[in-house]
């Protein structure tokens, strides 16, 4: 199990790099999503809200810290497996639960953003963080 977690794969140095590129910028997109949550990770969402404090903190956990994992390339896979439960329930919550279009022309709330997130956290969990990571620096052998 350790060594599906933290493989590296070998992609060509072109494919890499976009990896390094994407984890950068959604990674810090993520902690910038995420800091004002993780400073009330319990109750971000509000007095009346459907979730539970503890489904609200790891939510914030998974966006502010697992968007700075994400960005280092560190434990990575952990990192988008949060990101990836956190997008799900997004999604679920604004295609379900408040019946919002994939994009909203008129400027309200829509799933699209969500749902790229979830897909981004999925090429994580499969591609991994790439040779320009931390979990290559530490976990990788030759």
């Amino acid at each position: 199990m350790k060594t599906r977690v933290f493989r590296i794969s070998d992609f060509p140095v072109e494919v890499e790099s976009a990896l390094l590129l994407i984890r950068l910028v959604v990674g810090i997109a993520f902690m910038y999503h995420g800091y004002g949550k993780i400073q009330h990770p319990m109750t971000w969402m509000g007095p009346d809200s459907a979730y539970p404090g503890i489904f609200q903190a790891l939510a914030a956990i998974s966006e502010f810290f697992g968007g700075a994992a994400l960005a280092l390339g560190f434990l990575t896979r952990i990192a988008a497996f949060g990101i990836v439960c956190t997008m799900s329930v997004a999604v679920y919550l604004h295609l379900v639960k408040l019946g919002d279009p994939f994009v909203n022309t008129a400027g309200g709330g829509s799933y699209e953003i969500a749902l790229v997130y979830l897909v981004i956290g999925v090429l994580f969990l499969f591609a991994g963080p790439g040779r320009f990571s931390l979990d290559k620096l530490i976990f990788w052998k030759k």
